[in-house]
C-alpha cells in the first residue's frame, strides 16, 4: 500500500471515529432521556429545517449504499453486508468511511497483483 493510499485510510478511520463518538454521544442522550425509537423518527420532521436536512441524509445515505454495492461488486470488496448493516444500525457517516477504508485496501491488493 503507498503512503498516500495508508493517510488516506488513517482520515477515513478519523472520520468514522468522530462519527461515531459525535452521533452516539447525542443518540445515547437522547434515549436515555426517555426518547424511543418513533419519538426519534417524529424528531427528525419537527420542522422545516431538520426535515430539509434528514430528508438530504436519506438521499445521500441512498446515493452511498448504491456506490457501495456497486463498487463493491466491480473490485472485489469482502464482507459488503457488514458496512451495509453498520449504515442502518450504527450510522451511515461510520459505515461509509470504513467501506471507503476497505476499498482503498482492495485497490492497493488489486495493484500488486
Amino acid at each position: 500500500m503507498t503512503g498516500a493510499r495508508r493517510n488516506l485510510c488513517i482520515l477515513y478511520g478519523v472520520i468514522a471515529l468522530v462519527a461515531l463518538i459525535a452521533t452516539w454521544a447525542h443518540n445515547i442522550a437522547y434515549f436515555s432521556a426517555g426518547g424511543d425509537t418513533l419519538d426519534f423518527l417524529a424528531s427528525c420532521f419537527a420542522n422545516h429545517a431538520v426535515s430539509s436536512m434528514t430528508i438530504d441524509l436519506t438521499l445521500v445515505s441512498v446515493a452511498a449504499l448504491v456506490f457501495m454495492v456497486v463498487e463493491a461488486r466491480r473490485i472485489g470488496v469482502k464482507y459488503l453486508w457488514v458496512y451495509i448493516v453498520l449504515g442502518f444500525v450504527v450510522d451511515i457517516s461510520v459505515a461509509v468511511p470504513l467501506f471507503l477504508i476497505a476499498r482503498e485496501r482492495r485497490l492497493a491488493q488489486l495493484q500488486n497483483v
